[in-house]
């Protein structure tokens, strides 16, 4: 199933999907800290295999803050209408 555009969504699916998310950032936030120590651990035991891991969750966190940045506009700009 495609995702909808944000101006194609209802305000209660905008709601939904923004606290989604924020649920996600968070998550995602956190991986990539743990991921961090991971690497960090790794690199003083000179394996260098998670190193590849870190970009990944990191493109993950870009892809959903810009998304979030589209949604929260949409709610904006239905606010001010």
């Amino acid at each position: 199933m495609k995702a909808k555009k944000p101006s194609e969504m209802s305000v209660q699916e905008l709601l939904k999907t923004q606290k989604t998310i924020k649920t996600t950032i968070k998550v995602l936030i956190i991986v990539a800290i743990l991921l961090l120590l991971i690497i960090v651990f790794l690199f003083l035991e000179k394996s260098f295999l998670t190193l590849m891991l870190f970009p990944l969750s990191m493109a993950f966190l870009i892809v959903n803050s810009n998304f979030l940045k589209e949604i929260q506009n949409e709610i904006a700009t239905r606010n001010l209408e």
